[in-house]
């Protein structure tokens, strides 16, 4: 590895031994990156350097910001971050908020600085935002003053966390309009200095760190950007997916900066939400999970969204029908692709003229993939098997032994069932795991069960998904109750409330069904498959709203 800039070595260290770690491709000749690099300088100084600084970079409903006003915010932070909050390089940061300029001010400070990235969701609750900061040794965290209440239930939670600045309430501002804080000389990090860990909702109830390098960053919009998206700088992005998941920050942050496009940021995207904004910002190109493309179907009539050229979809799987109905009310063709947090973005997906609705796509250039069996063996044509993949992008888990399930033979194991046709197109089947996929969000059903068993009414539990045609699954519990407790409807609502207390709201049990008893093998382990298929049974357990 090439020498790094970070003083901290805590994530270079963590890294995974480089017999566990996937083979990594760089076979395009833009993949070629230099030794020395910093992705905020690639995505934003550059910019600013090549005369674009009057360009429009952010846009909300709130403020917007030219790229050169984007760098004097992000050249203040990260001036905070070094004068007044005691931050060396290779310090991991955490950063929470919603989808807006200041999220994006903090992330490129923390990476032009040299630092590591760990954006948290807003909905997360104190014991997961904590987990984040113990797995990672985080020291400081950037916050939105309106994330305050469970930011502070954290640092009790996790006393390694010493330093928190807020924004919003003029504590972070006023630092960062010191004088001379408008220039910040960039950290001359290594290509492969790690630069952002990504916690994964996990399928065992424990998050996995996903860690990626400042070229990872870039390689994606040399990648997916350049070659099936081909944004310009004329277009105009908006989506729904928050910043903290890595589909977010690549389709609404990272690859418009790396054409000098600009971006629409909507800390509220609903349907009624994200229609309103293109029809408003004349957005073009959009990035949302299939579910959303669903819901914003019924809602078109009277709303003007033909600014939009592109619409990319991740996340779940897209339904063909999904896809034949957006294309008969609007004429766009879905870009559907897969991605995950350990690749960082897509690496399989069709450009416009080549898509076949139904299926997710060929390979990406750059990307290589193939379906096997559980002995890592190539699989003919329309066999399906396990989804294996490599490429610039792959999976290095912070410190956790998980990572030799996810890369076998230098290929990463992606926990999806696939096959791929005699044209080379690649067709979604199933999960592999225990991952319920709902609205675009993962949940991982063993982190549902375990904030179901801390309620006293609970004896056992098992959580699964269960189709749903509006959110593709949802999160369904089945509940062995104990004696002395009601199986009613008010009990189902105080579980429910219950979940949401404990951990981000869209993981509650949308469904729950009571029983005597759960299915187990003989050695006491729950038989989740026997749920499973229960679940895709008619669902007899009432839904709540």
């Amino acid at each position: 590895m090439i020498a790094s800039a970070h003083l901290d070595t805590f994530a270079r260290d963590n890294l995974p031994p480089a017999s566990h770690q996937p083979e990594f491709v760089f076979d395009l000749p833009e993949l070629r990156y230099p030794d020395r690099l910093n992705a905020c300088v690639e995505l934003l100084d550059k910019t600013v350097e090549r005369g674009l600084g009057d360009r429009p970079c952010i846009i909300t409903p709130v403020e917007s910001l030219t790229y050169a006003q984007l760098l004097d915010r992000v050249n203040r932070i990260a001036n905070v971050l070094v004068n007044d909050l005691g931050f060396v390089t290779g310090n991991r940061v955490l950063l929470r908020s919603a989808n807006n300029a200041m999220m994006v001010a903090t992330y490129f400070a923390v990476l032009k600085a040299g630092g590591v990235v760990v954006a948290t969701m807003p909905l997360l609750r104190a014991k997961e935002i904590s987990y984040a900061v113990q797995k990672a040794k985080i020291s400081i965290a950037l916050c939105d003053a309106r994330l305050s209440e469970e930011m502070e239930k954290a640092r009790l939670l996790a006393p390694d966390l010493r330093k928190l600045a807020y924004w919003g309430e003029g504590g972070l501002e006023t630092l960062m309009a010191q004088p001379g804080y408008e220039n910040f000389a960039a950290c001359n990090t290594a290509a492969d200095d790690v630069c952002l860990i990504a916690f994964t909702s996990g399928t065992t109830g424990q998050p996995k760190g996903t860690m990626h390098f400042h070229r990872d960053l870039l390689a994606v919009c040399d990648t997916y950007g350049k070659h099936l998206l081909r944004a310009t700088a004329d277009d105009r992005f908006i989506g729904s997916p928050p910043l903290a998941f890595t589909f977010g920050t690549g389709g609404l942050v990272f690859f418009p900066m790396r054409v000098g496009a600009s971006t629409v940021l909507l800390e509220k995207a609903a349907p009624d939400d994200l229609l309103a904004a293109i029809e408003k910002y004349h957005a073009t190109i959009c990035f949302t999970a299939p579910t959303a493309y669903r819901a914003v179907l019924a809602k078109l009539e009277g709303r003007n969204i033909s600014s939009l050229r592109k619409c990319v979809s991740a996340g779940e799987a897209l339904p063909k029908a999904t896809w034949e109905m957006w294309f008969e009310a609007t004429g766009l063709k879905i870009l559907d692709g897969i991605g995950s947090t350990e690749m960082l973005h897509i690496f399989i997906g069709s450009p416009e003229e080549s898509l076949r609705p139904g299926a997710t796509g060929k390979p990406v250039p750059g990307y290589r993939a193939k379906i096997v069996d559980e002995n890592g063996n190539a699989l003919p044509p329309n066999t399906p098997g396990r989804l294996a993949v490599r490429g610039p992008t792959g999976c290095r888990y912070l410190a956790d032994e998980r990572q030799k399930n996810y890369v076998e033979a230098g290929w990463n194991i992606t926990g999806d069932t696939y096959l791929c046709d005699k044209d080379g197109y690649y067709w979604y089947q199933a999960r592999s795991d225990d991952m319920i996929i709902s609205a675009g969000y993962n949940i991982a059903g063993p982190e549902v069960e375990a904030v179901l068993l801390m309620h006293p009414a609970v004896a056992e539990c098992g959580v699964v998904g269960a189709p749903c045609p509006e959110r593709g699954q949802i999160v369904k519990a089945y509940v062995v109750l104990r004696a002395g407790f009601a199986d009613d409807a008010a009990m189902t609502k105080t579980l429910q409330e219950f979940v949401k207390a404990e951990v981000a709201p869209y993981k509650y049990p949308r469904a729950v069904e009571y029983v005597t008893s759960l299915p187990k093998t003989d050695t006491g382990k729950l038989q989740r498959f026997r749920l499973r298929e229960a679940a895709n049974a008619p669902i007899n357990a009432k839904l709540a709203s």
